[in-house]
């Protein structure tokens, strides 16, 4: 049976894994050897490595993982028990041996140390089942939290919605919360646009055999237009944006329009480029941070960090960090600045570049956005990544007024992006800013992410655009 999108990619890193856990058997192994013969036998011995079992290695370590999941050693591990688990092992090193074997004999590979083959197994064994166990631990955690579930809409009625559900087994239904059921006979677009906004929603699956072309075609089209996964029950639709690809959920077919980038391995590095990055960044700007510190205590009475109500990803809210380059009261101010001073950006984003809530040691900070490094932390906490479309105020994303600028909300929010490398005062039309949003979701790859890096040193250094 296929297996779904998110389940294949998870299975192949476990699987990575296990290979890892199968070398480390094997290196244990080879370190016990000498110290439990001299303890048992007496025997002294030069110590041995691993360099005379490399060509078994390299036949047992990918194939332990590949006949662990030919057994389905990787299936429903919520539901496996621990007998299922040693049976599917047995069955699995078995085979391997088997396979060993027959090279053994055939083409005469060499086993220098039977020994550490022999302690490798056990070794292995135990190690597998320590991960798996470690996996359902996981696994259960996050179904069990409530809050880190994706956040789901059936669109759909009656009997169709009820024959789908009962289609789906009950760890499928337990990896996502529905937040809302739509009927798309009674229900308006504007109904699913504001559940969509609303809710945070994820992905939007639809069940229904009875509804007007027409309509369902509006319905997907605004999951479109808003970045949203839309997931179709038996059935086709021709899209603008959305890539259509086939997939599957809980053993049924379902066609997915998909406008944002897939889940992929590029995808995967992207989030280890973050975590790691940031890590490091955070390291190495540390003496600015100081600085930073020092300065606005000077400068302005108040705290040192200012953090603020951000839409994320699907415009879920987090708190960003930033260094406070404002005096404290700034956004009640707000409002009087807006009549007096009026705004230089158009939409709902406000820009204004001698904005007078802003004391002189912030201004500086601005100008070569040492203000922006504890943004650093919510990529290492998982909010936001290195680079991403920039997170807007929730008070801000509320007022978009075309259901495309929440497209720009698909992808997870980053520090950089091309519009803070492309001048980012210099742009005053939200238009302009959301198309570029856009393409970079659109023709995204991990490259891109790199130039993108690469240039935001010299805009940073140089304070290009920034005032």
């Amino acid at each position: 049976m296929a297996q779904a999108r998110k389940e294949a990619f998870s299975i192949q890193a476990l699987q990575f894994l296990d290979a890892f856990l199968v070398w480390v058997a094997f290196w244990l192994g080879s370190k016990l050897r000498n110290p439990v013969r001299e303890y048992i036998l007496g025997l002294k011995e030069q110590p041995e490595g691993l360099a005379q079992l490399t060509p078994l290695l390299f036949i047992v370590i990918p194939a332990v993982p590949i006949m662990l999941e030919t057994f389905g050693y990787y299936r429903h591990p919520l539901r496996k028990r621990l007998s299922d688990s040693l049976l599917q092992m047995l069955q699995a090193l078995v085979c391997v041996g088997a396979i060993v074997g027959l090279m053994v004999v055939f083409i005469r590979l060499p086993v220098e140390s039977r020994w550490v083959l022999g302690s490798a197994v056990p070794l292995a064994a135990i190690l597998l089942l320590i991960r798996e166990a470690a996996t359902r631990a996981v696994v259960l955690n996050a179904v069990r939290t409530e809050d880190a579930k994706e956040a789901v809409i059936y669109v759909g009625a009656g009997r169709t919605l009820q024959s789908f559900e009962d289609l789906l087994p009950e760890e499928v239904k337990a990896g996502y919360k529905v937040v809302a059921q739509f009927d798309p006979v009674e229900g308006s677009v504007g109904e699913l646009r504001a559940l969509l906004k609303e809710n945070s929603v994820a992905r939007v699956i639809f069940a229904t055999k009875h509804t007007e072309f027409g309509k369902l075609a509006q319905l997907v089209e605004e999951c479109e237009l808003q970045g949203v996964e839309a997931w179709i029950w038996a059935d086709f639709i021709q899209t603008q944006i959305a890539r259509p690809a086939f997939d599957v959920l809980g053993g049924e077919p379902m066609l997915v329009l998909r406008s944002t980038p897939e889940l992929s391995w590029a995808l995967w590095g992207k989030e280890l480029i973050d975590r790691v990055g940031a890590f490091f960044a955070i390291i190495l700007t540390s003496p600015f941070w100081v600085i930073a510190a020092i300065g606005i205590m000077v400068s302005s009475p108040g705290p040192i960090f200012f953090r603020q109500q951000r839409a994320g990803r699907h415009g879920r809210p987090f708190k960003m960090w930033k260094f406070r380059t404002m005096v404290v009261d700034a956004e009640a101010k707000l409002k009087e600045v807006k009549e007096k001073e009026g705004n230089e950006m158009s939409g709902p984003v406000f820009k204004l570049d001698n904005d007078p809530r802003i004391f002189g040691f912030g201004r500086w900070m601005r100008k070569f956005s040492i203000d922006e490094l504890p943004q650093f932390l919510n990529v290492l906490f998982g909010d936001m990544s290195l680079v991403g479309p920039r997170p807007l105020p929730v008070y801000e994303v509320e007022e978009f007024e075309q259901s495309a600028h929440r497209r720009r909300l698909s992808m997870k929010p980053g520090i950089t992006c091309d519009w803070q490398v492309g001048g980012r005062n210099e742009i005053t039309d939200f238009e302009d800013w959301v198309q570029m949003d856009l393409d970079y979701i659109d023709n995204w790859s991990l490259l891109r992410d790199v130039k993108l890096l690469l240039k935001t040193i010299p805009a940073v250094l140089f304070g290009k655009g920034a005032k």
